[in-house]
């Protein structure tokens, strides 16, 4: 009878007033032994009944661990591969304990890995899938676990199912290549760091990654690979650069909006660690993204600004490539016009005001001046966002020391003298914005005529009342710029 009691309380249990009874009655533990039989009768009412019973009870799914069920439903999915029945009980169970670390401890000691793999390649419906997909997520959270998954062939048959739905406009579809994608993303990661570990990037290949780069739009996680120096190490030796510039110089043709946007994302993240800017220059990468600068898409313009301001970042070679491109000081110089709520005109300023600060060559300074750029630094320099006032000082205050013969007559017409009195006169006006003006100013007093125009605007003035400023820093800006202004130092 023990069969037709076990599919009699598989029954109770999907009443949700009958668990507790169940539970009372200790009849987990009287069911566990029957995971062993080979009756398949037997495997499936015991196995949906401790399924039910123990459904959202983290006690009892606690005690099912501790007392054995891993290596049973291992063996179910082992030994009845072919069973549908058994198969999708032993899988939810699996979906139901696989966040549990006492379960991936006992996992890590059977061959789930390979037994999951089979079931990747067989699955034809699409809620099998999602079943697997959820069960390998969890696992891939265990370090032990994702080394056995990877030498198991996960990554292999999830880019069988990869190439088979690519291209399908089928939501279901879709759904299960974001899973798809995700998973090997959470394969290449390790640890609670986020490095990619070499266990994985030894069978993980590039066809792996480019395949998830396919579908980069609908796989956020992927960008998790950028989170380190370590990994955007990681990428450069795996030649990922290449692959994203593929893609992006693609779909820039295809008009795929998302994909460009996520391709550039990517590379924003590659150059953000500074190992990275040297070689992201040698492999061509400002080259190439220039020339898409013929994009009209506001998204995917901000990313593409954002991207070269990085690389710009502290690197005066790749600066001075810039600053001295009139195609894309032109672009820029259109770009800090515009008023539009996409973010172009102020990522438009900032990225050419990087490109003065992070620059030491007179050419690329008379390059912004002939564009007609300089205005829109000094427009700059009155932002309401004291992070691109500042940024905008330190800009000019360094083209003003490597050439300010170029850039006195644009400066007399901007009123560039007249903005920085106004900052400095303004309570609202920050210290940091205070103490970058008045360094600028000190570089304007080598010209004669800034210094003219300095001195009938009696700046003076009020520098001597910032002289009691309650901040450290501005009180000896101020002094220092007094004595400049005074021909003392």
């Amino acid at each position: 009878c023990a069969v037709k009691a076990a599919h009699v309380l598989s029954e109770i249990a999907k009443n949700e007033e009958m668990k507790k009874p169940c539970i009372e009655a200790d009849l987990v533990l009287t069911l566990i032994p029957l995971l062993e039989s080979t009756d398949q009768e037997m495997l499936l009412h015991a196995g949906r009944a401790i399924g039910r019973i123990c459904y959202d009870n983290r006690n009892l799914q606690e005690e099912l661990v501790k007392v054995g069920v891993i290596p049973s439903l291992v063996r179910i999915l082992t030994d009845y591969a072919e069973s549908e029945p058994l198969v999708h009980v032993a899988l939810l169970a699996l979906y139901n304990l696989a966040d549990l670390d006492s379960a991936k401890e006992a996992l890590s000691m059977t061959k789930v890995a390979e037994q999951l793999v089979k079931q990747l390649r067989r699955a034809e419906s699409h809620e099998r899938l999602e079943i697997v997909f959820e069960v390998l997520q969890a696992l891939a959270e265990n370090d032990a676990l994702k080394v056995q998954l990877v030498d198991a062939g996960v990554p292999e048959a999830l880019s069988e199912i990869l190439l088979r739905l690519q291209g399908s406009s089928l939501a279901e579809d879709t759904c299960i290549v974001k899973a798809a994608s995700d998973l090997i993303v959470s394969l290449l990661l390790g640890g609670k760091k986020g490095n990619i570990t070499g266990q994985t990037t030894r069978i993980l290949t590039l066809h792996h990654l480019f395949l998830s780069l396919c579908f980069l739009p609908l796989s956020p996680a992927w960008f998790c690979l950028f989170s380190s120096d370590g990994n955007c190490l990681r990428m450069f030796q795996l030649g990922v650069i290449h692959q994203l510039l593929d893609v992006l110089e693609k779909h820039a043709r295809s008009g795929d909006t998302s994909v460009q946007q996520a391709a550039l994302s990517a590379l924003q993240s590659l150059a953000v660690p500074v190992v990275s800017k040297v070689q992201l220059l040698e492999e061509g990468v400002a080259e190439r993204i220039e020339a898409l600068l013929r994009l009209e898409s506001p998204p995917v313009q901000f990313k593409l600004l954002g991207t070269l301001r990085m690389l710009a970042d502290g690197q005066a070679d790749a600066a001075e490539i810039l600053g001295q491109d009139p195609l894309l000081l032109n672009r820029l110089v259109q770009w800090c016009s515009v008023s539009d709520p996409s973010g172009i005109c102020g990522e438009a300023n900032r990225l050419l005001a990087s490109i003065l600060h992070h620059n030491r060559s007179q050419e690329v300074v008379k390059a912004i001046q002939a564009a007609q750029g300089v205005k829109h630094l000094v427009s700059m320099t009155t932002s309401e966002h004291a992070a691109m006032q500042n940024e905008a000082l330190t800009a000019l205050a360094i083209a003003s020391a490597i050439d300010l013969e170029t850039l006195e007559e644009s400066f007399k017409e901007s009123q560039l003298v007249q903005s920085l009195h106004k900052l400095l006169r303004d309570d609202s006006t920050s210290p940091e914005v205070k103490y970058n003006s008045m360094g600028l100013l000190c570089r304007l007093l080598n010209s004669g005529d800034l210094r003219q125009e300095i001195e009938e605007d009696k700046i003076k003035d009020t520098l001597e009342q910032l002289c009691s400023h309650s901040n450290a820093n501005v009180v000896k800006e101020a002094i220092t710029t007094l004595q400049v202004l005074r021909g003392e130092t």
